[in-house]
């Protein structure tokens, strides 16, 4: 008896990190880390969970247009959904009335990533296998269907993209034992948020070292002296060898996996990142200015589908060393066509639902590897973490093949809200998820659902109040 979609349930779901000042950067002050979380349901015990990521308010827009997208999947059967997920992402974009509201990009396309991946996690789920490991045992004709291709074919076709997959098939069991021996490469942002105090920067960067990360990144864009200071505090620590974990030697800043990345003498990179906050020359200048401090690339350094703008600021710190790195709020795939046509960018950076869900994901891993230039994902929010080892883990194993340069953002915090939270080894990497029924890794605790579920849920109702009176108090 086939298995058929019968509905679906949103929850609205928010933790409240502006407390803390977790977040925060130079273009979001005030940033309550949220999920507009969606749950199809079938005919069947199968479910599948997907969500996407945002800062608090407009939550639950996002999760009205998830609604208005989850409706176009009721009744349909699940296997003729997975046998052609290419077609099935383009079937749920192809409503025209929503269409008109994008047309893919905006909140109706955060809000298909959502059930794009909901869907995914499903299909992982009925195959009793993580997501990355579902994709890389796909065949380069499998995965290649289930990408998006429409829009993109003057970037890369899907005859152009299925030879580079054959090329790497063979030896893609030799990578997949690699990583999970060692774990995928991942950087930290929770030391370098623009709420801190400089004490605060201090502890939790000698924490990371101390955890064997030896990729930082730091917000910057709203004081140039702070930034310099803050960023020197790091450095300082990030530089000496006397904070690295006991028994580790430095690494060579001149190393494949370092050189260019402007690598001080143990090997440690910093990363800096704008939000947005800059128009073209002021980016140029600015950046020049933090030069002594020696990034890696800035990050997001004016509006982020200004592709010709990323170009020039590119043009303009190449002289300095400094790269420039965008993606997460890159609308769509065809945002990253030109980004990586133009040659405006040195790193992309995905975000796995602000892209609508792993078809279009893929896509860019694809165009990236053509191009040549890594992809390092943003996971700076809720559930991110948990969401993009998986892409890495596919990107290194079926499609690019590399992971030396490659670093996953990580940042500690709400991991415990999730079933199969992602973990970090003693080396600063991120482990591979290995459990046949996490599907994607972002099953929510009903617990955690209930507590912080907006308007209604136990925090917001009865501890919200409490926690704002003592923490304006100082307490």
């Amino acid at each position: 008896m086939s298995v058929k979609i019968t509905g679906f349930e949103t929850h609205d779901v928010r933790f409240p990190t502006s407390l803390t000042g977790d977040g925060t950067d130079a273009m979001n002050t005030d940033c309550d880390y949220s999920s507009a979380y969606v749950s199809l349901l079938t005919s069947s015990d199968l479910i599948g969970h997907g969500m996407t990521f945002t800062i608090g308010r407009g939550n639950d827009i996002v999760c009205a247009a998830i609604k208005e997208v989850a409706a176009r999947l009721q009744g349909k059967d699940v296997e003729e959904l997975f046998a052609n997920m290419g077609k099935t992402w383009e079937y749920l974009c192809a409503d025209p009335q929503l269409r008109w509201i994008g047309p893919e990009k905006g909140v109706i396309h955060i809000a298909l990533g959502a059930v794009n991946n909901a869907l995914w996690d499903m299909y992982a789920r009925s195959r009793q296998k993580p997501l990355w490991k579902l994709v890389v045992d796909m065949s380069p004709e499998e995965l290649v269907n289930s990408a998006a291709f429409r829009y993109i074919s003057d970037a890369i076709t899907k005859e152009e993209a299925l030879e580079m997959l054959k090329a790497k098939a063979a030896s893609k069991a030799e990578r997949e034992a690699h990583v999970r021996q060692v774990g995928y490469p991942a950087y930290v942002t929770s030391a370098g948020w623009l709420g801190y105090s400089d004490e605060k920067v201090a502890r939790l960067t000698k924490e990371a070292v101390a955890a064997g990360f030896n990729h930082f990144k730091m917000k910057v864009g709203a004081d140039r002296d702070s930034d310099l200071r803050r960023g020197q505090i790091i450095r300082s620590i990030i530089d000496d060898p006397q904070y690295l974990p006991a028994g580790r030697k430095p690494r060579d800043p001149n190393g494949p996996d370092l050189v260019g990345k402007n690598a001080g003498p143990t090997g440690s990179v910093l990363m800096i990142d704008a939000n947005q906050v800059w128009d073209v020359p002021q980016a140029i200048d600015y950046v020049k200015s933090l030069a002594p401090i020696k990034p890696w690339f800035i990050e997001e350094p004016t509006a982020p589908d200004d592709i010709l703008g990323h170009a020039a600021v590119r043009k303009g710190l190449k002289p300095y060393g400094i790269g420039v790195a965008t993606g997460e709020h890159a609308h769509n795939r065809m945002v990253f066509k030109q980004l990586l046509q133009a040659e405006a960018i040195d790193v992309c950076q995905i975000d796995s639902c602000r892209l609508a869900g792993v078809s279009e994901v893929l896509s860019v891993l694809l165009m990236a590897a053509k191009f040549g230039v890594p992809v390092c994902p943003h996971a700076g929010g809720v559930g991110l973490c948990e969401y993009v080892i998986h892409l890495s883990l596919i990107d290194y194993i079926a499609v690019s093949g590399s992971m030396e340069r490659n670093v996953l953002e990580f940042v500690d915090h709400l991991h415990e809200h999730f079933l199969s939270p992602c973990s970090i080894n003693e080396n600063g990497r991120y482990n591979v998820p290995n459990s046949p029924t996490e599907g994607y890794s972002i099953e929510m605790h009903k617990e955690s659902i209930a507590r912080f579920e907006w308007p209604h849920g136990t925090y917001w109702t009865n501890e919200h109040a409490v926690a704002k009176a003592n923490r304006a108090a100082g307490h």
